[in-house]
């Protein structure tokens, strides 16, 4: 089918409206925050003001925070993606009693809101000790990244090359090798594309560390930003200049493994 450059046109136009839209906020919020804080920055007449960041960073103590919401999003990335592949795997490659059951289940934490859990979370989590700790802030977004993980994987494995996989059964792999060395490394762009996915909803995620740490020893990112916009919020430069700080990493982190998350994408929405 041929496209007609009108139509071309009118297709590069609507992408092009939606990019607009997509970067003003985007755009307007960097600029603030590359903008004078004070007069005496003002005067000096350069057109952007870097130490911003700095300033941001010591007075908001977003090193702690941000160091926190490192180590809460490795454990649930690492424990959500094994977990995803394993139940992929077990759900998507296999035919079994049951298994239609199991996997409604899981689909039935995609559907569960957290503020409909995590009250009741944090009382079980209290009565065996493990409020204020990383575990409960991790866990229960380890469970709902599960759910999402293993709808994804499935799709995936239910799509691979069964060729393959026989040819590793004719060699004498067993279940553990046929997956991690022979399925995991074809599926690295749906891997990357869960990791990128579960890396930015922890990165992001504000209730469950507010619920789970009720004394603040564990304020994550955005629990920071939150605490410096009501310490700053007539200074809009630095409290710009927070959210980029708190954004960079997920940022950062897509601009690496975007090829992969593309990619990933894709084929999950042809599988689909």
């Amino acid at each position: 089918m041929r496209i007609s450059a009108t139509e071309r046109a009118a297709n590069y136009a609507i992408l092009l409206l939606f990019a607009v839209v997509a970067l003003t906020p985007v755009l307007t919020i960097l600029r603030t925050a590359l903008a004078p804080e004070t007069p005496q920055d003002a005067a000096t007449g350069a057109p952007v003001h870097l130490e911003n960041f700095g300033r941001a960073w010591q007075q908001g103590h977003f090193g702690q925070y941000m160091l926190n919401s490192a180590v809460v999003a490795v454990v649930v990335v690492v424990l959500a993606t094994v977990c995803s592949i394993m139940a992929g795997y077990a759900l998507g490659a296999f035919a079994f009693r049951g298994s239609q059951a199991i996997f409604y289940l899981f689909l039935l934490g995609l559907m569960v809101p957290t503020e409909a859990i995590v009250v009741p979370l944090f009382f079980d989590f209290q009565a065996v000790g493990l409020t204020n700790t990383i575990w409960a802030i991790a866990l229960p977004q380890v469970a709902q990244s599960v759910a999402f993980g293993t709808f994804w994987m499935r799709a995936y494995f239910r799509g691979a090359n069964r060729s393959i996989i026989e040819a590793a059964r004719l060699d004498g792999a067993g279940h553990h090798r046929v997956l991690w060395q022979v399925l995991v490394p074809v599926a690295r762009p749906a891997v990357v594309t869960l990791v990128l996915l579960t890396f930015m909803w922890t990165w992001n995620e504000f209730l469950i560390p507010l619920v789970m740490s009720p004394n603040a020893q564990l304020r994550t990112a955005p629990l920071g930003l939150a605490l410096f916009q009501g310490q700053y919020v007539q200074g809009t430069t630095l409290l710009a200049a927070g959210a980029v700080l708190v954004a960079l990493p997920v940022v950062v982190l897509y601009l690496f493994l975007q090829r992969h998350f593309i990619q990933g994408m894709l084929e999950g929405a042809v599988r689909e």
